[in-house]
């Protein structure tokens, strides 16, 4: 074939409004034969790290011309010339196939062309908006995108590269939630159960369909002129018997650790005729995702705006209380910004995920087991083959990580639950946060390798995010 020709340049930027352009795949003539055309179209979007890679392939069949008939001298003279006359004969088929090789690559361009303007103006009207609250947000602190439009990118790393279809043999955690009763699991709180006289509800904090968190006052028991503010999680009247009995059941999850970075229960209320409460310590800026979110908004009662070195310190926090875990063999299953809370001191500890379906239900998804699982901060292993180790919350810590550093986002915003499977095993992470430092992002990919054993383990990551919280510290 004949070098390919195009009627416009083949570098530039992709117009704004529909054109067709043309590109002319011509046979030289010489020789039959059965062609691939691969066409491949670079399409960089925003920044040079955001390239699409489009890939037309198509076959192409090119015949020798024929040349004009010469009579032998031996011929009958009866019959008559046959001159080969270009101008009257039949097109060819490979001129057929051509131009229906032509059309159909136009029309794939065509079409390509339509749904980048599309998304062209969707993302322009994402950043409008996005402008518009950045704009009245305060001066101080990290800057944060313009878009909340995730992005992907495959990881750097050699682990990442090559998707892995075996795994090491994890400790895999029972989960017995649906085989407990309620009765079952009322006897395992029996001992830390008070009296629903001492509890006096307030605020409610977050509200669910069928949970409820309060901002709750404790009466000492032993001095009744004391009290002391508490989280009081509950549910309303339409709940089920399973939700009521998950409830008590996960909220047991840290039950007798003691950490500065935990929160664990203290007491609750399981009183016959009165929906059982669960009662927590009080921080009083409350969930971290919600308070996150506040950091982008002026509202009168805004937190004051948090730098990059408050966020990595709140990560060490989160990375300390999972280190601790980790020694105690405690297995989190769902640690997320959602599942810790925050005080105005900075002070992060983490909680359990009791009513954490029902408050965040975008953050949960069933993929056909009839169980909601937060499918976008779980590793591979725990998709694919149901395990959980120190290392799959792990992999959780480097997207809480990330949530840290976008103002809770939420990561794989763009992808169906059911194809997320397949992006990790193909190497497909969320990429770099803007602001984001490299060396921190370096911290989430190590975290998000497919083989658990290359992630690192959380006494690393404190040792790692120290060291560079005290760099931070040195420039500030």
């Amino acid at each position: 074939m004949a070098l390919p020709q195009a009627n416009i340049s083949l570098q530039g930027e992709v117009p704004r409004t529909l054109s067709v352009f043309r590109v002319e795949l011509s046979c030289t003539g010489r020789l039959d034969s059965d062609v691939t055309i691969l066409m491949q179209l670079n399409l960089t979007i925003n920044s040079s790290k955001n390239i699409t890679v489009l890939n037309f392939k198509r076959r192409k069949m090119c015949y020798k011309k024929l040349e004009p008939e010469v009579k032998s001298p031996t011929a009958d003279k009866n019959s008559s010339k046959a001159i080969f006359d270009p101008v009257n004969a039949a097109p060819t088929t490979s001129t057929r196939v051509f131009y229906i090789s032509v059309g159909v690559c136009c029309a794939v361009i065509f079409l390509v062309a339509i749904i980048l303007a599309v998304l062209h103006l969707h993302s322009m009207k994402r950043i409008e908006l996005d402008d518009s609250i950045s704009d009245s947000s305060s001066s101080q602190g990290l800057s944060q995108p313009s878009t909340q439009t995730t992005q992907y990118l495959r990881a750097d790393t050699p682990n990442n590269a090559t998707p892995v279809t075996s795994y090491p043999t994890l400790r895999i955690e029972k989960n017995d939630l649906k085989s407990v009763t309620l009765m079952e699991a009322k006897a395992k709180v029996k001992d830390i159960a008070i009296s629903r006289e001492r509890i006096t509800l307030k605020d409610v904090l977050q509200e669910g369909t069928f949970g409820r968190i309060f901002h709750g006052i404790l009466i000492e028991e032993k001095d009744p002129s004391k009290e002391k503010q508490v989280f009081v999680k509950t549910v309303k009247d339409q709940a089920s018997e399973v939700q009521v009995t998950m409830m008590l059941t996960e909220s047991c999850k840290l039950r007798g650790l003691h950490h500065r970075n935990l929160l664990p229960i203290t007491h609750v209320c399981i009183e016959e005729g009165e929906k059982p409460m669960v009662l927590l310590p009080y921080m009083n800026w409350g969930n971290l995702k919600l308070f996150l979110r506040q950091c982008k908004l002026v509202e009168a009662n805004n937190p004051q705006a948090i730098s990059q070195q408050d966020l990595v310190h709140m990560a060490i926090q989160i990375a300390c209380g999972m280190s601790y875990l980790a020694r105690r063999e405690v297995i989190h299953k769902d640690l997320a910004a959602r599942n810790c809370v925050i005080d105005d001191a900075l002070q992060v500890k983490i909680t359990d995920n009791a009513l954490s379906r029902d408050l965040f239900p975008m953050d949960y998804h069933c993929l056909g087991d009839n169980e909601n699982r937060p499918v976008r901060w779980m590793a591979l292993e725990s998709l694919v083959n149901n395990e959980f180790s120190s290392a799959s919350d792990v992999w959780a810590f480097g997207v809480t990580l990330w949530e840290l550093m976008t103002l809770g986002q939420t990561p794989y915003v763009d992808i169906d639950p059911f194809e997320m499977a397949a992006y990790l095993k193909d190497g497909y992470r969320i990429a770099q946060p803007i602001n984001c430092p490299d060396e921190l992002f370096a911290v989430m990919a190590c975290c998000w390798a497919l083989d658990p054993e290359e992630r690192p383990k959380f006494q690393q990551l404190v040792q790692c995010l120290t060291e560079f919280h005290a760099a931070l510290g040195a420039y500030v």
